[in-house]
C-alpha cells in the first residue's frame, strides 16, 4: 500500500512522463488556455465555450490567393503553442516576390495580424496578395515608378503585405486594420488595396 509521499512521488513521475512524449513546444500559456476551455466545457453553456476558443484559438489557419500568379493556398500555420513548419514554407512561397522569384521567411507576427484582421472581419475568405516579400530589387524598381514606396520598406523584411478582401469594402478593411492597433496601416482606394505591417503604428 502506498503511503501519501509514496503516492506524490510517483504522480511527480507521471507528470514528468506527460511533458516528455509531448512533440510540440506548448508553452505555458497556451497550455493553460487549452484547460481553460476543457474546464469552460464541464461548468458553462456551448456558447461560453466557443468564446474562450475563439479568444484562445487551438489553431490558426490563413487562406490567400496571389492576384499575380493566380495561385492560391490555405494553411493551419499554428497549431497547440507551435508554428507548422510545412505551412509555413507554403506561406512564404505564395507571399513571394513573384517578379523575381525570390522567397523570403514571412514574419510570423504579421501572419498573427492577419489571423486578427480576419477574425475582426468574421471572413473566411482569401486575402488577395498585391504585394507580400519584396526583394531590394524589385523595391528600387517601384521605387523610381511611385514616390510612395519606401527606400526602407518593411515588405524588404517579410514584415509587410497588401491586401484586399473580396466581399468586403476597402474602407471596412482599413478601419478593421486601423483597429487592431498592431502596426502600419496605409489606405490606397485609388489601387483598390490596404497596406499592413508589424512595425512602428502609424497610418497614411
Amino acid at each position: 500500500m502506498l503511503t501519501p509521499r509514496d503516492r506524490l512521488a510517483t504522480d511527480k513521475v507521471k507528470e514528468r512522463s506527460f511533458c516528455g512524449i509531448s512533440e510540440r513546444r506548448i508553452c505555458r500559456r497556451d497550455f493553460l488556455a487549452a484547460g481553460l476551455v476543457v474546464s469552460a466545457s464541464c461548468f458553462f453553456p456551448l456558447r461560453a465555450v466557443a468564446s474562450v476558443t475563439e479568444v484562445f484559438p487551438l489553431e490558426k489557419e490563413l487562406s490567400f490567393y496571389n492576384t499575380h500568379t493566380g495561385e492560391s493556398t490555405t494553411a493551419v500555420y499554428w497549431r497547440q503553442g507551435a508554428y507548422l513548419p510545412h505551412a509555413m514554407v507554403d506561406i512564404n512561397y505564395i507571399l513571394r516576390d513573384f517578379r523575381t522569384g525570390e522567397v523570403k521567411e514571412i514574419d510570423p507576427d504579421l501572419l498573427n495580424l492577419l489571423f486578427a484582421l480576419r477574425h475582426k472581419l468574421e471572413s473566411t475568405g482569401p486575402f488577395h496578395i498585391i504585394s507580400g516579400y519584396r526583394s531590394v530589387e524589385t523595391n528600387l524598381l517601384l521605387g523610381a515608378r511611385s514616390n510612395g514606396v519606401a527606400n526602407n520598406s518593411l515588405h524588404i523584411k517579410g514584415k509587410a503585405i497588401d491586401i484586399r478582401l473580396p466581399g468586403y469594402e476597402l474602407q471596412n478593411l482599413h478601419r478593421a486594420a486601423v483597429s487592431l492597433r498592431g502596426g502600419g496601416v496605409g489606405y490606397y482606394p485609388g489601387s483598390d488595396f490596404v497596406h499592413v505591417d508589424v512595425g512602428k503604428i502609424r497610418y497614411w
